[in-house]
Formats: C-alpha cells, structure tokens, sequence
C-alpha cells in the first residue's frame, strides 16, 4: 500500500472524525434523557429524578465539551488536507455548516451555561426550558450535519460552472434524496445509543447493589426505549438501504459482496472477498434472501461490481465486515430490548443477574455499531469525495505527504492523551454516581414505599 498524500489525509480525517463522531451521538441522545427526567422531576417532585439529572448532566457537559473540541479540528483540517474539496464544494457545503453554527451551536452555547449551573439560580421552569433548548440545539444541529453529508452521498440542487459547484435549488439541497431516512437512522442511533450507556451504568448499580432507587429507574427507562426504538432503528435501515440500491449501486454491491449482476441473489452472511480474483472465499449465504431484503422481491436484480472499473469501486472488504458488525449489533440490541420486556411482564427485569450483566457489557454497543456505519457509509462513497462529480484524489491539498504524516502523528498523541484523560474522568463520575436516595428521603419523604418490585417509590408533592 502507497502511503501518498491522498491516503494521508484519508487516515487523518478518519482517525480524527471517529473520535468526535461518538461524543454528539452520546449528547443527542443525552440531552433528550436530561429534558425526560427534568420534567418527570417538575411533575413528580420526586427527587430520584432530581439527583438523577444532576448527575447525568456532568456526564452530559464532559461529552459535550470533548464533542466540540474534536469538531473544531475537523474544521481546520478540511482547510488543511482538502482545499480541493472546499474549493469545488464550499458554496453548498459552507452554507449548510454556518446555518448549524447559527441555529444549533448558538442555541446550545445560549442555554447550557443555565441547564448546567442555573438549578438554584434560576425558577424551575426557566432551568426546564434551557434543558429543551439544549436537547433542540442537538436535534437542529444533527438536522443540518447529516444534510450536509447526504448532500455529498446523493447530490442534487446543483450545478458545476468552471469546476465549481453551485446550488440552483436550495430545497433540493438540503432534503436530497437520502436525507430524510439518513436523519432519523442517526438521531435514533443516537438515542440506542444513549440508553445502552444508561442501562449499562444501572445494571452496574443493580449488580453491586448501590443506587438501586436511582438504578431501578434508570434501567426501566433505557430498557423500555430500546425496545421501542431498536425495531424501528431495523426498519429504518431497511429504507435507507432502498436509498442506497438507487442512488450508491456500487457502495451496496460492496456491501454484500456481489460480483455478478443477476436476479435472486443470496444473503451473504459470511465470506472473506478477494478484490483481486473478484471473488468470495468460504462463502456462506441464504439463497434468494438477498434480493428480498434488497429489493423486496423474491426475483429482484442487483448490480454486480464488475459492471463498474476496479478504480471506481469502493474498498468491499471493510465496508462489508463494518455492516455486517453493524447489523449484528442492531439485532442485538433489539433482542435485548424486547427480551426486557418478557423479563418486565415477569417481574424479573431488576434481580436476573445474567440480564443485568448482559446489559453491562452491552453499554458500548451504540458507539460500536456507530463507528461501524460510520465506515460503511464513507468508505463506501471512495472513490468519490462527493458521489459521482468529485473524486478524493482531486479534493486533497497540494502538500506533501511527509506534512500529513508529522500532523497525524502528532493527533494521535494529542488526542491519546486528551481523550484518555476525558474519558478517565468519566469513568470516575460513573463510579461515584448520583447522590444516594438516602438523602433523597431526608428532604423529601415518600408517601409510602413502593408495594412491587418493579415500582419505584411513590413520588411526593413538590413543596
């Protein structure tokens, strides 16, 4: 392998990207959590949901914090390692990501400082409003990213004057073809996300026996999303990957490792592709499935990749492995969910002790299965930068390669360092936990205890 300029700057950006791209899936689920509890605490005044958003909340403003710092990298890097890029798309691209600095990150930044350190300085429900602002700040500011990058999947509202891109239909741009169903897989990737941390921290709680007031709640709430939202999340993906038959034939032809253009074509679930012999090895696949999923025909045709040139096929052997991760783990998480829902009809979902260490271990899932997709939908689009009308090798930065490798090294120390640390003080706040409901009771007394298992305790008046 040429380790040249272009190949550089790939490994750079993805390096770089992968580590943001986890901390805004964490918050936008995070901060939808904090809005929930803050509102089950105004209803309720039960002060599980107060301590329970206190504590969330710090989690909250680490990620968030880390989220932008490694997004403000990414910025000055697409200056540094793609002025081609920048100069062929900055008229559409440009555009898009100032309208999310000025609806979303303002929006955030306005009220973050009150959600985080307005609770005994401002009324309760001024502070409520800052949470929905911040939780609305992540939704609009997710809104516009993804347009962005659905724009450089599946362009359209444009036309190209002297190598230049420039938008004729703003409409078109923005809800391009993959948009709609590209939003709503990751805003709910986000919210699996989100609720396998929190349903990992409270099986944790539950197993060691502490915070079991605080735990109880919170592993009922995760669970009872992801049951709900892990189907849908499957669903969703299906439509997208319609989107991806019409529009990137080629990055689902990778995906599946198909060769040949034919009808009724088999599930691949296990091969190892070999681009060089154009070929699978140690194949094993269900007959016909693959049309069905694919097309929703039995008989449905799917292109092959040697319909395109070798040099216009994407990488297959990564973005096959990295979707096949990817839906294992949405099946997972599904069968989790749902299997949390027999065990809540049991009145079992708070003392199965292997449940609950499933849970745990599972905590990661969302920020696997992200990165995951994540590799699939930009790999996928190689070799093209924008699909179809800009390559990678013509959107690179004239500079030399040495320059990209110094600057690589020196992120992947930086970041080592910032990021273990980041990450480090995390796991402290997640091992000291919420505020015990001990102190909890001493200011605001239940009515009674709780008379089922499954039931948290009766919330009392808000005095």
């Amino acid at each position: 392998m040429e380790f040249d300029a272009v190949f550089l700057s790939r490994l750079q950006f993805a390096f770089t990207v992968s580590f943001h791209i986890i901390f805004p899936a964490f918050t936008i689920g995070l901060a939808s959590w904090l809005a929930v509890i803050e509102a089950l605490w105004l209803k309720t005044g039960n002060a599980v949901y107060r301590n329970l958003f206190k504590f969330w909340a710090k989690i909250f403003a680490v990620s968030f914090g880390m989220g932008v710092v490694s997004g403000v990298v990414l910025s000055y890097e697409i200056g540094t390692n793609w002025s081609g890029f920048s100069t062929f798309s900055g008229n559409i691209l440009g555009p898009l990501l100032a309208y999310e600095v000025l609806t979303a990150f303002f929006l955030e930044a306005g009220f973050l400082g009150i959600m985080l350190f307005g609770w005994d300085r401002v009324g309760p429900k001024l502070h409520f409003t800052a949470t929905l602002m911040v939780a609305v700040g992540t939704l609009i500011s997710t809104f516009w990213i993804l347009s962005a990058n659905s724009w450089m999947q599946t362009p359209a509202g444009f036309e190209i004057r002297d190598g230049i891109v420039f938008p004729v239909d703003w409409w078109d741009v923005v809800f391009n073809p993959s948009f709609r169903n590209r939003l709503l897989h990751m805003v709910l990737a986000g919210y699996l996300t989100t609720a396998f941390v929190v349903a990992g921290v409270a099986a944790w709680y539950l197993v060691e026996e502490r915070f079991v007031a605080q735990s109880r709640i919170m592993f009922s709430m995760a669970l009872g999303l992801i049951a709900i939202v892990a189907p849908l999340q499957i669903f969703i993906g299906d439509l997208h990957g319609l989107d991806v038959l019409k529009y990137q034939p080629a990055k689902l032809a990778a995906i599946e490792a198909h060769w040949e253009t034919r009808r009724g074509i088999p599930l691949i679930l296990f091969a190892f592709p070999d681009e060089e012999a154009e070929t699978n090895h140690l194949e094993i696949a269900v007959p016909k499935l693959g049309s069905l999923i694919l097309t929703h025909e039995m008989d449905g045709e799917v292109r092959g990749l040697k319909e395109w040139p070798k040099e216009d096929r994407p990488p297959v052997a990564i973005v096959f492995w990295s979707f096949r991760v990817m839906v294992s783990i949405g099946f997972l998480m599904a069968a989790i969910g749902l299997y949390g829902l027999y065990l809540r009809w049991r009145h079992r979902l708070y003392d199965t002790r292997w449940f609950l260490q499933l849970c745990r271990l599972a905590s990661p899932a969302g920020f696997i299965a992200i990165l995951a997709g994540w590799f699939t939908t930009e790999v996928g689009r190689q070799p093209y930068a924008v699909y179809g009308i800009l390559r990678t090798s013509d959107a690179v930065s004239p500079v030399p390669a040495a320059s990209v490798a110094v600057s690589l090294a020196i992120f992947v120390v930086v970041y080592g360092i910032i990021f273990a640390a980041g990450i480090y003080y995390l796991l402290r706040l997640l091992q000291t936990g919420p505020e015990p409901s001990d102190g909890d009771r001493a200011e605001k007394r239940p009515a009674r205890a709780s008379s089922h298992p499954d039931e948290p305790p009766e919330p009392t008046k808000w005095t």
